[in-house]
């Protein structure tokens, strides 16, 4: 029997989502833990791999057994699991779907606060400034579901088959008084770095320091910039996993404090 899991993880303790020798990841914390509970040793499979330090408000994974249990399986999970990683569904599947590789649409937010807030620490990335040019990070915005090859916005492009990703959607989202942004993108797959480098050039060009046309150029040129500052990882969550057969809304609680108030379009 083939069961998904629907769940969430706030990332600052974990080098990422993926189990590695010498690292404390999110994988093997759950792992470990269903292993205990069904007393077998239990490997999942996830829907995909967040960095350090990065977030999920909805994430799936996968995993087998062929023994049947008779308890509530969340609530164990939720029981047994760090106070970090949070577990909503248990869904018993038909067939063998996959966590990753059935998944047609991810998308994450990034969040930014411009003003020092100690309730936001590890939450939201703090980047200081007066003033964003936010018309012009809007326009950049606007431009991204016009090209789908994100070549340049990746940091390690070789090691990919192609760097075609059709992005469909991509929005920028502020409060009422600026100080907060949240930048919004959804595609059928992403690069390494890829949102983390584009939020980068986006804040470059709220700060003056690039323009439109020049972001515009890259997505043109293919070419990579030759300055690449990612922006940091606890700003990043994965926030939407869409399957076919499956599309669960993310339980809204997780990200309440950063959504409060950060849903104003910024006006053309």
């Amino acid at each position: 029997m083939r069961y998904f899991v629907h769940i969430a993880y706030n990332g600052n303790n974990y080098r990422g989502w993926q189990k590695l020798p010498g690292i404390v990841s999110v994988q093997e914390a759950i792992e470990n833990m269903l292993s205990q509970i069904l007393k077998t040793a239990t490997t999942i499979v996830g829907c995909g791999r967040t960095d350090a330090q990065v977030h999920a408000s909805q994430f799936f994974f996968h995993f087998d057994t062929e023994n049947e249990f008779n308890f509530d399986l969340a609530f164990r999970m939720n029981k047994c699991l760090p106070h970090d990683i949070t577990v909503y569904d248990v869904i018993q599947m038909e067939g063998l779907p996959h966590a990753r590789f059935d998944a047609i649409q991810r998308s994450y937010d990034y969040y930014i606060h411009t003003q020092k807030d100690p309730y936001l620490i590890g939450l939201s990335s703090y980047y200081p400034a007066n003033k964003l040019d936010l018309q012009g990070m809007k326009e950049a915005v606007t431009i991204l579901t016009n090209y789908n090859d994100y070549r340049s916005f990746c940091k390690s492009p070789l090691k990919y088959e192609h760097t075609i990703c059709h992005v469909s959607d991509a929005q920028l989202f502020t409060n009422a008084d600026q100080t907060r942004l949240r930048f919004h993108i959804s595609s059928n797959r992403f690069l390494a770095g890829m949102i983390r480098i584009i939020m980068g050039k986006l804040l470059e060009i709220g700060n003056g320091e690039l323009s439109v046309s020049q972001f515009e150029q890259y997505l043109k040129s293919k070419v990579t910039p030759e300055t690449i500052i990612p922006v940091y990882a606890q700003g990043l969550y994965l926030s939407k996993v869409t399957y076919p057969y499956l599309d669960l809304p993310p339980k809204p609680l997780f990200s309440s404090i950063l959504q409060r108030g950060v849903d104003v379009i910024i006006p053309s």
